[in-house]
Formats: structure tokens, sequence, C-alpha cells
């Protein structure tokens, strides 16, 4: 299972990553920084090259063909989950490489949530939520 730190930074990550895979595809990895690239696109592809540089032959393999099919397939929903459980699997396997990226991405901004009145509810992030009288959870 991931950690929610992990989610939490690849969910801030993708964005970034997203752009580069879609802007260069593999070629992302190797590739010099370009000085006229966005910062969106920049900081996407420094995290993927500090992926690729820690991985072996065969991990570098692996990350060029699923950054190309990702890039290929045009669907930025699709390629930001692809690139996700690849940023994941790297941050779970490399402690060291998680510090790394961490220090990448800015700290996420103070989020400040405020319920008042009589049976309010607040959350960032909620599933289900019911209130008042005579309702019935529902089931699983």
């Amino acid at each position: 299972m991931v950690s929610p730190e992990i989610t939490q930074w690849v969910q801030q990550a993708s964005p970034a990553v997203t752009a580069a895979a879609s802007a260069y595809g593999a070629s992302v990895l190797t590739r010099a920084q370009d000085a006229a690239a966005d910062a969106t696109v920049g900081l996407g592809q420094r995290i993927l090259q500090a992926v690729w540089q820690r991985r072996d032959d065969a991990g570098r393999a692996e990350m060029e063909r699923v950054v190309d099919e990702a890039a290929d397939e045009q669907d930025d929903a699709y390629t930001s989950a692809v690139l996700s459980k690849l940023l994941k699997r790297a941050l779970q396997d490399d402690p060291e490489l998680r510090k790394e990226l961490v220090g990448m991405l800015p700290a996420p901004a103070a989020v400040t949530i405020t319920a008042s009145g009589e049976r309010s509810i607040a959350a960032q992030h909620i599933g289900t939520a019911i209130t008042g009288d005579g309702h019935t959870p529902p089931r699983p």
C-alpha cells in the first residue's frame, strides 16, 4: 500500500510530469533542459530525469517505454495515471530518491476549512457525508 505522503506528492507532481512527458515523450529522460521550456514542463523533466538516473538499465528501458506510451496516448488522464503509478513505485522503492524529489516541489499551500452551525461538517476530501435526521447510512 502506498503511503499517504507518497500519494500526496505524486498528485502534486502529476501536472508537471504529465506536461513534460506529453511535450517530449521518452526524450525528456535524456535531453538537456531547454531554457525556453516553461516552468511546469521543466519541473516535470527534472523529476522524470531524477527517477530515470536512479534506475538500472532494465529500469531505464522500462521507464522509456512507459513515458513514450503515455506521451503517444494524447490523453492527459491516461498519461497522468500511468506516470503516477511509475512515480509511486519509484518513491516506495527508494527513500533517498523520495527525499530528493520532495525537495523539488514547493510546499503545498495551507488549507483552511471552516464549518459552523448546527450539524455542519467540513473536510478537504470527503466520501459520503450524511447530516440531519432520518437517514440510513449507505451499505458498502
